[in-house]
């Protein structure tokens, strides 16, 4: 690949953990119990829903839809940063980097969509339970999660092509263990104005805005719940909404702590931190949050497999 600006990089090197090669034995062991049990987990998630008709609601299809990105951001993450505890250098091919970087954008922004999504489901079963199975009807949230996916990937689309229009001259090391966009727009040799902006733009509607909508949500659930007249009502909802809430925090703090900044204020570490807990930590927690804290979710793994009774 040449330019005017001349030869560029057909490959990247990712940095990984490589400034402390002292911990790679612990975290390779770390991150591949991780990546096992994330993947395990939101499969019989997956399973349980799809072959067990009680699950048909609203609530578990979007849990449906959840342990699905959850496999692609943890796919499309784990493998090469477990390559790198292995390899004294780990490098990635120029569109296997980009390919990354489409479907890891891809599946972290529709969780956040989704999350929010989720929040307006508890609010209006909550909230408008007499109109509960009329506003969140079959059509409506097949709609709703199509759209999800639909818009996260044409926005994917978007910043992949604005990505894949700069150059990279060189140096080719990416400062974290996947290709991720702020470590990207610092190695360009071309203008990132463009590509800047778009960052901000993303990091205000997935993070900020899609963050304002679900708090507003569950101020209105909130308040219906402490409207309730019966604490055994009261007790009931709020074990609805928990492992959404529970969600919802882990994530949010991993995002805000490490993407809602300007890229020249970027800080390798914080990134790092934050990208094992969003594409490592939450698809193995989630599973389990919602599992242990769900008895219909319990009752449907006992029954599709029967090693699950005690």
């Amino acid at each position: 690949r040449v330019s005017p600006l001349g030869t560029l990089v057909t490959k990247f090197v990712l940095q990984g953990f490589s400034e402390h090669p002292e911990h790679h034995a612990l975290l390779f062991s770390c991150f591949l119990s991780l990546c096992s049990v994330a993947l395990t987990g939101n499969t019989l998630i997956i399973l349980a829903i799809a072959l067990n008709s009680g699950l048909h609601t609203p609530m578990y299809f979007f849990l449906f839809n959840l342990a699905t990105m959850d496999i692609i951001c943890a796919s499309s993450v784990m493998p090469k940063a477990l390559e790198g505890l292995v390899l004294e250098e780990n490098s990635i091919s120029y569109g296997g980097c980009m390919a990354q970087l489409y479907f890891l954008t891809w599946a972290a922004s529709s969780e956040l969509l989704l999350l929010t999504v989720m929040a307006y489901d508890r609010y209006a079963a909550i909230c408008h339970p007499l109109h509960y199975s009329t506003a969140m009807s079959k059509a409506f949230c097949g709609t709703l999660a199509a759209g999800v996916w639909a818009l996260c990937a044409f926005n994917t689309a978007v910043r992949a092509g604005l990505m894949l229009r700069l150059d990279f001259c060189g140096p080719d090391v990416i400062t974290h263990f996947f290709c991720e966009v702020p470590p990207l727009l610092l190695l360009s040799c071309s203008s990132t104005y463009v590509n800047s902006i778009m960052l901000v733009l993303a990091d205000a509607f997935y993070g900020i805005l899609n963050f304002l909508m679900t708090i507003v949500s569950y101020g209105f659930i909130i308040s219906s719940i402490l409207k309730m007249r019966t604490a055994e009502g009261k007790k009931k909802a709020f074990s609805i909404c928990s492992s959404h809430l529970i969600v919802v925090g882990m994530y949010y703090t991993a995002v805000f702590y490490a993407y809602i900044s300007p890229v020249s204020s970027y800080s390798t570490e914080k990134s790092k931190l934050a990208g094992v807990l969003y594409t490592m930590l939450s698809p193995t927690l989630n599973p389990l949050i919602y599992t242990l804290r769900n008895a219909e979710v319990k009752a449907a793994l006992r029954k599709l497999f029967p090693f699950f009774r005690n």
